[in-house]
């Protein structure tokens, strides 16, 4: 089934500083529409604007359109029927998914392989699995022990919190996508950081909001104005943060700026959706203190929590904690789509909490060596690369000193490097002048891909000088 169509202005905005490249025009116009796809930012099966339409908005020829298109039709990431249009594709056996390809290093995802330790806590669980059997299976709250031992780890970080607190998710892009769909109605306005988390973005706006931006920066970190001037002028319903080593900046919310947050969040009327998926990343100093701890109001934050990151993106945990009342309202609201997450997988993650200090000093460990690896790297190999400090996390926001990240995506996988562009983090096709490269792979893959983005950043100063239009023979 063909998705939906992608309108003219909100094509032009993903398509932002498209002509920076040196390529001919069609060709330029062809590979960011390619990239886009690949990315995510344009789904496959969308239905692009025809050829008159997106020329004059793009202030191109039809010609340069249909050129484009054309060469899309040839790479098989467009299909066009008759009465239907020009419609996204990926070739073949290609797929979004970047480790499918042979030899393609994928650095579009900011995730670490599973620690040593969850083969002994996945066969602890299935040893505790026959005591469970004989109820129906369905959890759509969660087992009552783990969501006990998710309000411990709170309650350890400086946050009292109980297990009816706690709801668990089938990880926390479900919980976004839950909290999005119970507090927001179409036409409701969200805050969201930008950049930030594409997926959540992508929650807010299948809601129904209106996504309003505000600035996170590598140097200055949240737009603290820039907030309170949003929720004055806008009134949003929600504001979605993620506070601890931000992905993709790297930043954490200093603990005098969470309770002026939380202070402005309840000034305006604003439940905060603070994101802390990245919370116990740290490799330099301990976890900051929850922004629900700085809240006298126990509704007015919700806060998202998951394994994916700190254990393994396989184990399908995220949580939720909120006032009582509004995990009621969450659970209601679940059952439409999801009636609850799997009882081995909450068995593994009770199992698996119970280790959580060695699991993190690994990853600490892990996590320093890589980042530290990384940053040598791309100093020697690109020192005009503006690579910011972080003390946590699992990335670098890079500023690439051009607004050239779409068209450095592309000559990367030419030298074997998958790799998100820095729109794919923002909002309308902002952030070309930025990179997010993950530092959680091994040093000899960390190597390799180093050496594929430099090899791929020169090639940018080769390209042919852009043609205003495509050679007839270039159309053929």
């Amino acid at each position: 089934m063909d998705g939906p169509s992608v309108g003219t202005n909100r094509l032009r905005s993903l398509l932002a500083d498209w002509e920076a490249s040196s390529a001919p025009a069609y060709r330029a116009l062809a590979d960011r529409l390619r990239l886009l796809t690949i990315d995510g930012r344009v789904t496959v099966g969308a239905r692009l604007p025809a050829e008159r339409e997106l020329s004059a908005g793009l202030g191109v020829s039809r010609t340069t359109v249909a050129a484009a298109y054309a060469a899309m039709r040839a790479e098989g990431y467009l299909e066009s029927r008759r009465g239907s249009g020009s419609v996204t594709r990926i070739p073949g056996r290609v797929s979004t998914a970047p480790q499918e390809v042979e030899g393609l290093i994928d650095m579009t995802r900011a995730s670490m392989p599973a620690p040593p330790g969850l083969m002994g806590a996945t066969s602890r669980a299935l040893a505790n699995l026959p005591q469970h059997l004989g109820d129906s299976g369905y959890e759509p709250v969660g087992l009552p022990g783990l969501r006990a031992a998710i309000a411990e780890r709170y309650a350890a970080r400086g946050l009292p919190t109980s297990a009816d607190q706690i709801l668990v998710t089938t990880g926390a892009q479900s919980a976004i996508a839950l909290v999005a769909r119970t507090l927001l109605r179409r036409g409701d306005r969200a805050i969201a950081e930008s950049p930030s988390y594409p997926h959540a973005f992508d929650a807010l706006r299948l809601a129904g909001a209106r996504v309003l931006p505000v600035a996170v920066t590598t140097d200055g970190g949240w737009d603290e104005d820039a907030f309170a001037g949003t929720a004055r002028r806008s009134a949003p319903v929600l504001a979605y943060l993620l506070p601890d080593h931000h992905n993709p900046t790297g930043r954490t919310m200093p603990a005098d700026q969470r309770e002026r947050f939380v202070a402005l969040a309840d000034e305006f009327g604003v439940t905060l959706v603070v994101d802390e998926t990245t919370a116990e990343l740290s490799i330099e100093g301990p976890p900051g203190t929850p922004v629900a701890a700085f809240s006298s109001r126990a509704e007015s934050v919700v806060t998202i929590g998951s394994l994916a990151k700190s254990v393994w993106g396989g184990l399908r945990i995220g949580w939720i904690r909120a006032d009582p009342a509004l995990v009621r309202r969450f659970v209601a609201e679940r059952s439409v789509v999801d009636l609850g997450t799997a009882i081995i997988e909450q068995l593994t993650a009770l199992e698996i909490l119970q280790d959580m200090p060695a699991v993190l000093e690994h990853r600490s460990v892990r996590l320093r060596a890589g980042r530290d690896t990384m940053a040598a790297l791309l100093a020697d190999r690109l020192p005009e690369w503006d690579v910011p400090q972080v003390d946590g996390g699992l990335s670098f926001w890079v500023h690439l000193g051009r607004p050239v990240s779409s068209q450095l995506a592309m000559a990367a996988r030419s030298h074997g490097v998958a790799i998100a562009a820095g729109p794919r983090f923002g909002l309308d096709g902002a952030f070309e002048r930025y990179l997010r490269v993950p530092f959680t792979a091994d040093a000899l893959t960390l190597e390799r891909a180093a050496d594929g983005l430099a090899a791929a950043w020169h090639s940018l100063d080769v390209e042919p000088t852009r043609r205003a239009e495509p050679l007839l023979s270039e159309l053929v």
